[in-house]
């Protein structure tokens, strides 16, 4: 399962990039972007979940991103690490099946292979304060996962 979860969060960011980039609307990104038509259906299926869900709530999620990434605004970031922030982010904050250091190792695995090497301790950091501001010391009981 968490092979196929990896990769829809790697197709995700994909379309979150093209998204942010050159304005492409999701319908067109999900019908004329090769590695999503190519892709499993189950992998299809969940990246345009996250896809879809990160850019139905992306004023509140740039709002929090905001909040915690001091000395960065988002214009500032590298638009790589920008949309991989607001994937995990909307998973971490909507999809309760998976825990949240699940939601944050797979975003800095992500950001090692897609972005600079400052990317997986800077996404961790972002992640992992606006997780403990939102919920506290939350303990999570079993859910699916990765």
């Amino acid at each position: 399962m968490s092979g196929r979860r990896r990769k829809s969060r790697e197709l995700a960011l994909q379309l979150l990039y093209q998204n942010d980039l050159a304005g492409t609307p999701p319908d067109e990104m999900f019908t004329r972007t090769e590695e999503y038509v190519l892709a499993k259906p189950e992998v299809q299926e969940y990246a345009q979940r996250l896809v879809t869900g990160t850019l139905s709530r992306r004023d509140e999620l740039d709002a929090k991103l905001s909040e915690r990434s001091e000395h960065w605004r988002l214009g500032r970031m590298a638009a790589v690490d920008r949309n991989l922030l607001r994937l995990a982010l909307y998973e971490l904050l909507y999809e309760e099946d998976t825990p949240d250091a699940v939601v944050i190792d797979e975003a800095v695995e992500i950001a090692k292979k897609f972005s600079t090497p400052s990317s997986g301790p800077f996404v961790n950091g972002v992640l992992d304060g606006i997780r403990r501001a939102t919920f506290g010391p939350r303990v999570q009981t079993g859910g699916s996962g990765g």
